[in-house]
């Protein structure tokens, strides 16, 4: 990869960059902090598809992982889509490729197929609708209710919105790295150490996780529930990324990440999210690649079941 030179100030040029390119960066909680702080819009998933869909920007440098720079591409066809680093992917679009996604739609043609947003555009193009982790439980109750419901790749989100819906669903066998390493033992031992701190945790967390949390929202709801909640503490089971803004938005508050079982490790960082820095942000807009391009049969195919999402409204 070609090197920032010692004397370039990439906080500078990138504001340079983003006003002769009329370009706009998107940046999911999971990101670094510094790309936090320079991010022109900062969200979950399904803040950063509306964000990315109501843009005038000519170019979208999108700070998260692939399958979100692709959903941008989507829903922006004709704008320049750059990706710090194309290697930032995700374990649960990584689990589902669109060929076994076909292939089990094949396999059982009566089943209506939500799939979650975290999965490539192939995956996309052979679901019925997408949804997002703040929006899957309006999406489940809106679905037919004469048709069985493959709920796809998630299993963890899933299973928490069969409890929630009361709607069987089968499960796709897939899981997020980073949500499923988080230890109850060690999750127990904190809530003994910090009696009166709330636990907050995001639903693609083993259940249990999610049976110790006192609220279970997505990444945007576990933010607000830490700004409106009259406790002064809060024990956090999702990607600590997200802890920044927690601390900007109520910074009398404390914070405590739910470290991964491995303390070997910060297995409770997402790998994926943390390839992008502000260097290679830099440089994919100096230098307009990567640029994420795909083919229209496909982006077509993938943009309907997002529609479908969107539709529903925020």
């Amino acid at each position: 990869m070609t090197l920032v030179p010692a004397e370039v100030d990439v906080y500078a040029e990138i504001d340079r960059l983003r006003r002769e390119r009329n370009a706009i960066v998107l940046a999911h909680y999971y990101q670094d902090s510094e790309i936090q702080d320079l991010a022109d819009f900062i969200g979950d998933s399904l803040q950063l598809a509306n964000a990315a869909k109501a843009t005038n920007a000519d170019v979208i440098a999108f700070c998260g992982v692939h399958f979100m720079a692709e959903t941008a591409k989507i829903l922006n066809p004709d704008k320049i889509v750059v990706v710090p680093d194309l290697d930032a992917g995700c374990s649960l679009a990584d689990g589902m490729p669109g060929a076994a996604l076909r292939a089990w739609r094949a396999a059982h043609p009566d089943h209506y197929v939500i799939t979650y947003i975290n999965c490539s555009a192939e995956a996309k193009a052979a679901s019925d609708i997408i949804c997002t982790s703040s929006n899957a439980r309006r999406v489940v109750e809106q679905a037919p209710a004469d048709r069985p419901i493959l709920f796809a790749p998630d299993r963890n989100l899933g299973r928490y919105l069969i409890r929630e819906t009361g709607r069987p669903m089968d499960l796709w066998p897939g899981s997020c790295i980073v949500h499923e390493t988080f230890s109850e033992a060690r999750l127990l031992a904190m809530r003994a150490e910090h009696p009166d701190a709330k636990v907050l945790a995001h639903p693609e967390c083993e259940e249990p996780i999610l049976r110790l949390a006192d609220f279970i929202g997505s990444t945007s709801a576990l933010l607000a529930f830490a700004q409106r909640d009259d406790a002064r503490q809060f024990i956090v089971a999702t990607e600590p990324g997200i802890l920044h803004q927690m601390r900007k938005a109520a910074p009398h508050k404390d914070y405590l990440p739910v470290p991964g079982a491995d303390e070997s490790c910060a297995c409770n960082e997402c790998p994926f999210m943390r390839l992008n820095t502000v260097e290679k942000l830099y440089l994919a807009l100096r230098d307009l690649s990567p640029r994420l391009e795909m083919d229209a049969a496909l982006r077509e195919a993938a943009r309907a079941p997002l529609d479908r999402m969107m539709a529903l409204g925020s």
